[in-house]
């Protein structure tokens, strides 16, 4: 009887300590997952800015091309 008590104090030890590092294991990974989200958010945000700058440039670019074509109509007319 006392060695089957002992080994279910063993097995029920080792399923505890197996359960927290599934634990500590499962919140790592929680971890891991939010620092890449957080670094690719940012890369995203980097990216986004980049396009938007190059969107306005070529806003202003077409409008002084705009502009310049009305000065070049405008004296003939």
């Amino acid at each position: 009887m006392k060695k089957v008590l002992l080994m279910v104090a063993v097995v029920a030890t080792l399923g505890f300590v197996s359960c927290n590092n599934a634990q500590e294991k499962a919140e790592k990974a929680r971890q891991d997952s939010l620092a890449e989200v957080a670094r690719l958010d940012s890369i995203a945000r980097v990216q986004a800015d980049s396009i938007q700058a190059v969107i306005e440039a070529a806003e202003a670019a077409a409008a002084d091309t705009l502009n310049q074509v009305i000065e070049e109509v405008a004296p003939n007319q």
